[in-house]
């Protein structure tokens, strides 16, 4: 029987909420510590949610808020050199469900709220107390907390993955900043389809909203690194003068870089990819979500992936005796699995930014590639159709569980 009765969740963001509520539904007490003097809506733009991702937010109630607020996508095409190619898809098997950050954000703070789950804001974690009948978390604030374990769902940048190892390595940057939109535009945009385009100079995403606007987004190759508040820094004229300028020549890039607006412009930073963290966990502390695996945006899994993890936490600490036997559980199941969906993300990014060689290569290999070489089962089917079993024992899954 488990010995876990009450955890500290460090951050409010995505993984925060779930694994929160994931506890409460294992028993557990949770109370979530956000630093932001409230939740952090407004920082993002749009993302995709694969079917794995919702089938974990369905086993603590969240699925239908979030599909409710989502755009399916049940068809992907590639633009390379202006030639417009469809992807291979997965059958059966639900669609994408495409949603603002801040929207989802926004849907699973208020799920978590409903299900009971106390969020306490202003509160930035300093360091931590360990002995052997709890931690305790201090903040700047002077205030203090104490629970059974701590989880660090503090994000790319997290405190607690320093706290559990000094020496643990920091994100990546990709050499590219994000930027989101969603506009008007005259193209011929196809329907519930995203589109991933490789434009002359630089990579971008575009898809039709509900409303017959389409949402966009630009991967700007960028060689100076910018946080999000350096970036927001800089004036949206001067972006939107950066994004024209760089997309002119592609079709819808330039129709969209052209209509959108500074309202509309949402600026999003440096795009980063976490390298393997060697310890995800350390006595009673332990990681989850961006805070120790964030594939690169290329993989459209880093929000299921943070969402899995944190169902996945939430099951081994009930199941589990003591943290350290549902922490060693929990990495066994869900590293070679996250490691796996980063390398492969890994490899899209180089195709992002190409030389001109490079890229006149792509626009001759592409269509062929598509045709022979891609296939849907074997690169995207163990990610997508992986799937959770909630009432079996978190234990049992080692003998199961697949990458």
């Amino acid at each position: 029987m488990s010995t876990t009765r009450t955890a500290l969740v460090i951050g409010g963001g995505i993984a925060g909420p779930v694994v929160a509520t994931a506890l409460l539904e294992a028993g557990i007490e949770a109370r979530v510590y956000e630093a932001y003097p409230g939740p952090s809506y407004g920082i993002g733009s749009g993302l995709a949610l694969a079917p794995n991702g919702v089938a974990a937010l369905d086993l603590i109630g969240a699925g239908d808020p979030v599909r409710d607020i989502a755009l399916p996508v049940t068809k992907m095409n590639m633009s390379v050199g202006g030639k417009l190619l469809q992807l291979p898809s997965l059958s059966e098997v639900p669609p994408l469900q495409v949603v603002d950050r801040s929207e989802l954000h926004r849907a699973l703070h208020q799920h978590a709220v409903t299900a009971g789950v106390p969020f306490e804001y202003n509160k930035r974690l300093v360091d931590v107390r360990e002995d052997e009948s709890g931690i305790t978390a201090r903040f700047t604030d002077g205030s203090t907390s104490t629970a059974d374990v701590l989880v660090g769902a503090d994000g790319i940048r997290s405190t607690v993955r320093n706290l559990i190892d000094p020496n643990a390595p920091g994100p990546d940057y990709l050499g590219m900043v994000g930027f989101g939109a969603v506009t008007e535009c005259d193209a011929d945009v196809p329907p519930d389809t995203m589109t991933f385009a490789f434009g002359k100079r630089a990579y971008y995403l575009y898809w039709p909203t509900a409303d017959g606007r389409v949402a966009w987004g630009a991967n700007l190759p960028h060689k100076e690194y910018l946080s999000l508040t350096a970036a927001r820094a800089i004036p949206k004229t001067h972006w939107l003068e950066t994004l024209r300028e760089t997309y002119r020549d592609d079709n819808p890039g330039g129709e969209l870089a052209r209509r959108t607006t500074e309202d509309q412009l949402e600026v999003v930073g440096a795009l980063h990819i976490m390298p393997p963290v060697p310890h995800w966990y350390r006595g009673r502390m332990v990681l989850v979500g961006d805070a120790v695996h964030a594939p690169s945006n290329s993989s459209g899994q880093g929000a299921s992936l943070a969402i899995e993890s944190a169902v996945q936490l939430a099951r081994c600490l009930r199941d589990l005796p003591t943290p350290a036997e549902a922490f060693a559980v929990y990495e066994r199941l869900r590293r070679g699995r996250v490691e796996g969906v980063a390398a492969r993300a890994a490899k899209i990014n180089h195709s992002k930014t190409p030389g001109p060689v490079a890229r006149k290569a792509m626009q001759l290999l592409m269509p062929l590639m598509v045709k022979t070489l891609m296939n849907p089962e074997k690169t995207m089917g163990p990610e997508q159709r992986y799937r959770i079993d909630w009432d079996a024992p978190a234990d049992d899954e080692l003998t199961t569980s697949s990458v």
